[in-house]
């Protein structure tokens, strides 16, 4: 079972129910490194990683609404508050969202209340999917551990644990998306590099409960008819997400180590322009 809280002066590996505010406010004495971390890391620099750890990201309407159709899936998360217009034009409908988020709540105009229960319902009815989310799992759990190569901290939200009493462990993790077409998620997990964040929490599961999951990704358009597609990914891809986690793991290390989160450089960076793009300009005007 689950830990109900954390001590603010100890931290011990484990799995907990934590909020996700107090998850994302990183509960860790002294840092951990999790996997949207980790992916921040490689994809820009140390500087504007540590930028964000401290300043937080400010919510935007495209995060609300993820935010929203995860509680309607999953059930776990902050109130979501229908706000009765169709745009936050008014004095009366502003107030209304900016006191919503006052109290910790998530606001969503009329249609996208709507829009978001409409997502869960296609979910629900989706075969693979629904099985997935089967009752008897466990939503939102943190797992907390340290990585035994570094010594450092690690942190991961596990959107849905299956069944922990079951014969296979399976890790499910949703995501709303504007195209669900197999096609487009192929960039879209290298761009996301989501093939970081399979290995990442597994890795975490493997730490706290000492057993394999398997991990599943639940991709579901934001857009009628709120196409699903279900998908793993094959081992090649992991094993690369593993080589970026270790690589992200060793600068954080270092960076934590010595207090120096470095950004782009102060030298002067001498820049072609891309293979493609010289390629087709020499062609165009050579």
């Amino acid at each position: 079972m689950p830990d109900a809280t954390l001590d603010d002066a100890v931290i011990e590996p484990g799995q907990y129910d934590i909020t996700a505010e107090e998850y994302h406010a990183d509960p860790v004495p002294g840092g951990s490194l999790s996997s949207t971390g980790a992916r921040l890391l490689l994809a820009t620099c140390p500087a504007k990683y540590r930028w964000e750890q401290d300043h937080g990201r400010a919510a935007t309407r495209a995060m609300e609404m993820g935010t929203a159709a995860h509680l309607a899936v999953l059930g776990v998360g902050p109130d979501l508050v229908r706000i009765d217009a169709e745009n936050y034009r008014t004095k009366t409908a502003r107030k209304k969202r900016d006191d919503a988020r006052a109290d910790g709540a998530v606001p969503l105009l009329a249609d996208e209340y709507d829009r978001a229960l409409a997502m869960a319902d296609v979910l629900r009815r989706h075969p693979r999917a629904s099985e997935l989310f089967a009752p008897g799992g466990e939503a939102e759990q943190t797992f907390i551990w340290q990585d035994p190569d570094t010594g450092i901290w690690c942190r991961c939200r596990v959107d849905w644990l299956s069944d922990p009493d079951a014969d296979r462990l399976r890790i499910v993790d949703y995501k709303t998306t504007a195209s669900a077409n197999p096609a487009d998620l192929e960039a879209a997990i290298w761009r996301y590099a989501y093939h970081q964040q399979d290995p990442f929490y597994r890795d975490g599961v493997r730490a706290v409960l000492g057993r394999e999951a398997e991990f599943t990704f639940v991709f579901q358009e934001k857009e009628p008819p709120y196409l699903v597609t279900v998908v793993q990914l094959p081992m090649d891809a992991v094993e690369l997400g593993e080589a970026r986690n270790a690589r992200a793991r060793l600068i954080f290390a270092e960076c934590q180590s010595t207090g120096i989160w470095p950004d782009y450089g102060h030298d002067t960076h001498f820049i072609s322009l891309p293979p493609w793009a010289a390629d087709r300009d020499a062609k165009e005007y050579l």
